[in-house]
């Protein structure tokens, strides 16, 4: 099964985001093999971003994010980076740059769609 959830939230502030990245784990757990894609765009792109030091007790977004990388895709909007200053050298390894056409692929491709 192909699995597409796309994040549109900062990583902190909301739990958007947060919610997101649980359920793909959750998922991923439940099913090893089933195909996920988490698209991270508007400022969800901040989610990929390096070395983040959220204070004590407090979840981690980039810890999440690698362990959906582990089994699954994590792809950032491209256009979304670019407006907020975000370089491909800042962000989590595993993840990368992606673009609106790889977006509306993996919608055609998917059997189920989840937005945050």
């Amino acid at each position: 099964m192909k699995i597409l959830i796309i994040l549109n939230d900062a990583p902190y502030g909301t739990e958007r985001s947060y919610n997101g990245l649980r359920l793909a784990k959750a998922l991923l757990k439940k099913d090893p093999d089933i195909d996920l894609s988490v698209f991270l765009m508007a400022d969800a792109v901040t989610c990929a971003k390096q070395n983040q030091k959220p204070p004590n007790g407090y979840y981690n977004i980039e810890l999440m994010l690698k362990a959906v990388i582990r089994q699954g895709a994590v792809l950032l909007c491209g256009t979304c980076m670019d407006a907020r200053g975000l370089n491909n050298e800042e962000i989590i390894e595993g993840s990368h740059r992606s673009t609106m056409d790889e977006l509306s692929e993996l919608c055609i491709d998917a059997d189920r769609q989840f937005v945050f």
